[in-house]
């Protein structure tokens, strides 16, 4: 039976390894509910980036086509994520300086300050994702959250700013189109998988999320409530199975299932007469592999990646008592489902470590497929899908509320003069858009001059 198109929404998570596409609705407990789940194996993807748009577009299809089916409902618009190793990120301070002090700050002038920061110059073919404001300072008082409303002639604020390469986000906008689907947002992957797997109380500790894809590792960092750091390393569990597959000279194919049925990232764990035997190609002798190598090859590598993610937690300050990150790592994605991983990512870095499944804001009968930390960013991309559509109505609801005593007041006036559009009080009850709703409108307007 086919669902009311408008209560659904559709995650596209475009990753390394896999393409994934996620239905999902809120239930009447406010959870979400998967619907629907499609996903194909991501052949034109490297390391987060489209290298091979024909076979982009067809694991899309495919994945959408699977989803539709498992679902019940026709998709048309998505909700996309975005990562790679082309995204980097920064750290900004900007003001402006109010014409008229006496009035309170509103929406109006954190837009402008916003605007502002969206004019910074980049690296040549770089272009700003996301601005997110950290804390504001009015006339010199800092550390404030919320300046709407209070009076002030100097507006301040730091800013978190992701930047990504335009050619790499455009190839992704252009196979979303070319596979007949809508795109509705476009999230930061790190952002999404933080949604899915982080609770309030975390983020308010301090909290580093990290999501182990196959081509990459992204960072996120959470103080206060507020992201303070992100990250994209360029490293993932594919790199894991190079090693593996170098290491032990065996196929590709066998080297992914050893390291996902035998591998451990604790050589002490396994005892030296521990074999598995692999058969050869073509008829050749089968290969015997112990299981301490193999533990020693997925070892060395996740060290690496392990080391990477602390330095960039180091680097945004970790050591500092005020930016003390109290709730420690969250591990997810499907390289998070290795075993023994926790315990290694403990032994590094000195922090509490877990690892996380999307099940925060999940229904409580989804099954153990939705709730496995690979999903974690399709998960959250349907969330960002679902909130950006309540918002979406609540617009449209207060624009009709607001249509009907508006008429009315015209019709009395007109007796005594004509009353022209500027004088129309509607004016000024205009929905208000955000930065990223800008952006998406603006890159789909892009895209369709591209053609």
């Amino acid at each position: 039976m086919e669902r009311e198109i408008n209560e659904i929404a559709v995650g596209l998570d475009i990753g390394t390894t896999k393409i994934v596409a996620m239905v999902g609705k809120y239930n009447e407990y406010g959870k979400m509910e998967v619907l629907g789940i499609g996903k194909s194996k991501s052949l034109g993807v490297h390391r987060g980036v489209v290298n091979n748009i024909t076979q982009t577009i067809q694991s899309i299809q495919q994945a959408v086509q699977e989803a539709e089916s498992v679902g019940g409902a026709k998709i048309s618009n998505v909700t996309v994520g975005i990562a790679g190793q082309h995204i980097r990120s920064l750290q900004h301070s900007d003001y402006i300086t109010r014409p008229n002090a006496d009035a309170v700050i509103d929406e109006d002038d954190i837009e402008k300050l916003i605007n502002q920061v969206h004019k910074l110059v980049m690296l040549p073919g770089e272009e700003i994702l996301h601005v997110l404001p950290q804390e504001y300072k009015v006339d010199g008082q800092a550390e404030i959250k919320e300046p709407v409303g209070m009076y002030g002639g100097r507006l301040e604020a730091n800013f978190h700013v992701v930047v990504g390469q335009v050619t790499s986000i455009r190839n992704i906008g252009r196979c979303v189109k070319s596979s007949g689907l809508e795109l509705s947002d476009v999230t930061l992957e790190p952002l999404a998988s933080a949604n899915a797997v982080l609770s309030q109380e975390e983020k308010e500790a301090g909290v580093a999320l990290i999501d182990i894809g196959g081509g990459t590792t992204d960072l996120a960092i959470f103080k206060d409530g507020i992201i303070r750091h992100t990250a994209v390393i360029p490293f993932g569990g594919n790199v894991i199975t190079e090693d593996i597959k170098e290491g032990c000279s065996i196929i590709e194919k066998q080297a992914e299932l050893l390291k996902i049925k035998f591998g451990s990232a604790w050589p002490g764990e396994n005892k030296d007469n521990e074999i598995v035997s692999i058969p050869g190609l073509r008829g050749r002798e089968p290969k015997e592999i112990t299981l301490k190598n193999l533990s020693k090859i997925i070892h060395a590598r996740v060290v690496e990646i392990v080391e990477q993610v602390f330095l960039e937690i180091k680097n945004y300050g970790h050591e500092s008592p005020k930016k003390k990150l109290i709730a420690g790592i969250v591990l997810t994605g499907g390289g998070a489902q290795l075993k023994h991983l926790k315990q290694l990512v403990e032994y590094i870095t000195g922090m509490d470590t877990r690892i996380g499944y999307p099940n925060e804001h999940l229904a409580g009968n989804s099954n153990s497929e939705t709730t496995s930390p690979m999903y974690a960013t399709a998960v959250g991309l349907v969330m960002d899908g679902l909130v950006h559509m309540k918002r979406q109505k609540k617009l449209n609801k207060k624009e009709t509320v607001v249509k009907e005593p508006v008429i009315e007041l015209k019709e009395e006036v007109l007796d005594n003069k004509t009353v022209t559009e500027e004088e129309n009080p509607r004016v000024d009850l205009k929905p208000r858009k955000n930065i990223l709703e800008k952006w998406t409108e603006k890159f789909k307007e892009f895209l369709d001059n591209a053609e």
